[in-house]
Formats: C-alpha cells, sequence, structure tokens
C-alpha cells in the first residue's frame, strides 16, 4: 500500500521553502550586524522575532509557522516509511534518525513563530532554549552521556555537511535544469559548508556542557555565530559565515522547486520495525 505523493509534495515544497526563509534571515541579519549596519546575531528565533517589527508582522510569522509544520510532518512521515530509500542498515538507520531530530526541531520552531504570531513568545534567546534542554537531560539517569552523545552526534552532522561538499552530491535527490545546476551547485556548497561549521560549534559547546555537567556551556545557532564573532577579525568570520548561512537559505528554496518527492510504501515502515526486531534479538 502506498500513500500518495502529492499530499507529500505539498508539504515538503512549503515546508523547505519556509526553512529557507528562516536561514536567510538568519544570515542576513548577522551579515548586516558583522559589517555594523544593524541586523543582530541569532538563531531561528531571533530571526523569526525581527520580524514584529515590521507592519503585518505576524502574517509571515504564520506563515513561515504554517511551512515549518509542514517541513516537521514530511520530514517525520518520509523517516517513518523511508521514502528517500536509505534502508534499515546501521547508516540508513542514522540518516532517518538525524531525519526524525530535525522534524522535532523544526516543529519546535513552528511554535515559537505561532506564539510569537500570537504574542505569546516574545522573550528568550535562542540560547535558552538549548540551555533548558541540556539541563533537562542532565537531570535524566546517565545524563552527562545522554548530553555527549546528543553533542557528538550533532558533530557527526557537521561533518557529514562537510563530506557532502566534497563529493558535490547535495543535487541528487533534485531536477535542476541543466542551466541552473551550477548556481545550484556552488549555492550548496557554499551553504552546507556554512552550516556544518555551525554544526561543529553547536556539538563542541555540547561536549563541553557535558564534560563539565553545567548546562549554561550549550549553545544554539545563535550562540555558535557569536562564537565566532568573539575571534580575532570575528567580524570577517562571522560575515563570511553568516553570508553561507544565507546560501543555504536560498539552496532551500531550490531544493523546494525542484525536489524529488516520492510515493511512501507503507511496507517500508513493517520493514524496518522488523530488521530492529531481528537485530535486537541477534
Amino acid at each position: 500500500m502506498k500513500l500518495s505523493a502529492i499530499g507529500l509534495e505539498h508539504l515538503a515544497r512549503a515546508g523547505l521553502a519556509a526553512r529557507g526563509a528562516v536561514y536567510l534571515m538568519v544570515g542576513g541579519l548577522a551579515v548586516l550586524a558583522a559589517v555594523g549596519s544593524g541586523g543582530g546575531v541569532g538563531g531561528g528565533g531571533s530571526a523569526l522575532r525581527s520580524l514584529l517589527g515590521h507592519p503585518l508582522g505576524a502574517l509571515p510569522l504564520a506563515a513561515i509557522g504554517l511551512g515549518l509544520v509542514a517541513f516537521s510532518a514530511w520530514r517525520l512521515t518520509n523517516a517513518a516509511f523511508d521514502g528517500d530509500r536509505h534502508g534499515a542498515s546501521p547508516k540508513g538507520l542514522g540518516t532517518r534518525a538525524v531525519h526524525v531530530l530535525s522534524g522535532i526541531v523544526n516543529g519546535g520552531l513552528a511554535v515559537t513563530a505561532f506564539s510569537l504570531a500570537f504574542g505569546v513568545g516574545r522573550r528568550g534567546g535562542d540560547n535558552d532554549a538549548a540551555q533548558d534542554w541540556t539541563a533537562w537531560l542532565l537531570t535524566q539517569p546517565f545524563g552527562r552521556w545522554l548530553v555527549a552523545i546528543v553533542g557528538a552526534g550533532i558533530v557527526g552532522a557537521g561533518l557529514f555537511h562537510f563530506w557532502k561538499v566534497w563529493r558535490g552530491d547535495m543535487l541528487k535527490r533534485l531536477s535542476v535544469p541543466p542551466e541552473r545546476r551550477h548556481l545550484a551547485l556552488t549555492l550548496g556548497r557554499i551553504g552546507y559548508a556554512a552550516r556544518g561549521l555551525t554544526f561543529l560549534i553547536i556539538g563542541g559547546f555540547l561536549l563541553i556542557a557535558a564534560l563539565h555537567s553545567d548546562s549554561s556551556e550549550a549553545r544554539g545557532l545563535g550562540g555558535a555565530l557569536e562564537a565566532l564573532r568573539e575571534q580575532p577579525v570575528g567580524w570577517a568570520l562571522l560575515a563570511v559565515v553568516a553570508a553561507g548561512l544565507a546560501a543555504f537559505g536560498a539552496f532551500g528554496f531550490a531544493q523546494a522547486r525542484w525536489r524529488r518527492i516520492e510515493a511512501l510504501d507503507l511496507g517500508d515502515a513493517r520493514q524496518t520495525i522488523d530488521a530492529l526486531a531481528r537485530r535486537a534479538s541477534a
């Protein structure tokens, strides 16, 4: 039994465009801050808050929130039913787990967008959220190990981004017209490199938080960008990485336009469950 690709396509394209818009705002605001022309350094939540100062800011917030809900739903459904055919190997399951995490994170960002649109979430920074869930994890059994595992996973995701940059395979699931491939690939490479670097920084801070058992060490995307600005010639580092994040946002619109969306086979989820059960009993 298969789920139609039509509904999934709407979810995916709306979601990829919404995520692209968020990264464009994050990168654009940080570039302006780096060159001293206003803007601000922060993560997705801070970028969304910047819309509150504009007329009718609640409307784009609500639209982005809906798009992020669509992205989250698509990511979770695609991971569950293996829409991209990653399989049930350790590598495939790891990739699907990352997609689940992406769905959860963007679902949380959607909640932020809606709360801001309706005037109930105007306080708190991006680092607050990272520190809050890190503090919660630290209170759990083996909490320091849990935080370390998450941090190592994010570092691994950052390294995977650089691997994709080196291979240049970020277009393999896109049907890009030949005359647009060079531009799309360039945006993808720059964007993945910048995003990979921020992942390495975020994961590194989580490893430090685990080592010291101190949630205040954790940082989100905004904290990672601030860490760059604190370095020698930090304004230049921030400007380059922020421009890269904006490129990743632009690449998100390319994904929204040209991503191939396949119908989902409900049997794939059953196959994954059976494979996990066999491994557990081995």
